[in-house]
């Protein structure tokens, strides 16, 4: 069975499983939280040898995993915000003259692909106050601006195409793309952040072949972000009979009548809603040097 995941943690599971001592060109450490329940894992593919046994490209990928990311836990929920932008940070550090482009990939109309335009909502926008900011935020924030195009059975248009246009206009210093993704795992699902300096494909979980936002493709660096909110059907089924005799005759079944469709939790809807608001209040706090999250609390309610 070949299971369709965005998560490099998971293919590098994989990969242990199947060859463990063949990880040559990729590079993993893991910290954990154990007050907050947070484990952090850095994963680095280093060169072509990493890029064979992975599938994705050479960069970063960080991982956060917290089981109370999908509760109402809002404490949890406050610490994960602080990490992930001091994640943000390690991973690209930006100069304070900086304008940044956040990009909220998905269909808003669509529960578990509305993750990047519900972020976008929250976010703090910046680059039109340029020539009249007020006193008591100039100096504190950079230049921020976000888009949510759609999708291309919304707009027609392919979605890198209309980054790639906005971009030229704009010129960035920095992208951050948000998107929701899809996981191998149903313990990932709504309880894990990736980020990667290596940009995002949307909708490459799902198996649609999009054209990849990334620095090659739009010109400056891009941050691609994203939590699973969705597995593949097949994957619930192959797990659920595991241990049953002929798994082969199964798993032709499966790739034959389930490989087409994905699940979600049924409180997606309020699921996504506090996974925005995390991503925002990091993205947020980790873009606007000076704004804590009080102060995000403060101007955005």
């Amino acid at each position: 069975m070949q299971f369709r995941t965005d998560i490099a943690l998971e293919h590098c599971e994989y990969l242990r499983q199947q060859s463990p001592d063949d990880m040559a060109g990729v590079e993993i450490q893991t910290e954990e939280d154990e007050a907050n329940g947070i484990t952090a894992t850095w994963v680095e593919i280093t060169n072509e040898a990493g890029v064979d046994r992975i599938g994705k490209p050479v960069g970063n990928y960080i991982t956060l995993e917290c089981a109370a990311m999908k509760a109402a836990e809002p404490e949890i929920h406050e610490e994960l915000s602080r990490l992930l932008a001091w994640k943000l940070g390690a991973l690209f550090p930006l100069a304070e003259e900086a304008t940044v482009l956040v990009v909220g990939l998905g269909n808003w109309l669509v529960t578990p692909d509305a993750l990047g335009p519900q972020v976008c909502e929250k976010m703090l926008v910046t680059r039109h106050l340029a020539a009249d900011m007020p006193d008591e935020l100039a100096g504190r924030v950079r230049n921020v601006c976000a888009l949510r195009p759609g999708v291309m059975g919304l707009t027609g248009i392919e979605t890198a195409e209309i980054v790639l246009g906005v971009a030229d206009h704009v010129k960035p210093d920095l992208i951050i793309a948000v998107d929701a993704l899809a996981a191998r795992s149903t313990a990932r699902i709504n309880t894990t952040i990736q980020i990667t300096d290596t940009g995002i494909n949307p909708g490459a979980g799902l198996g649609n072949k999009r054209t990849p936002i990334n620095r090659e493709g739009v010109g400056v660096p891009v941050i691609g972000m994203g939590v699973p909110t969705v597995v593949s059907a097949a994957t619930l089924v192959h797990d659920t009979m595991a241990g049953y005799a002929n798994n082969e005759t199964i798993d032709a079944h499966i790739a034959a009548h389930a490989a087409d469709f994905f699940v979600t939790p049924k409180d997606v809807d309020a699921v996504v809603m506090r996974l925005a608001r995390i991503i925002a209040n990091a993205l947020n706090m980790a873009l606007h040097p000076g704004i804590s999250a009080d102060d995000v609390n403060r101007y955005l309610g």
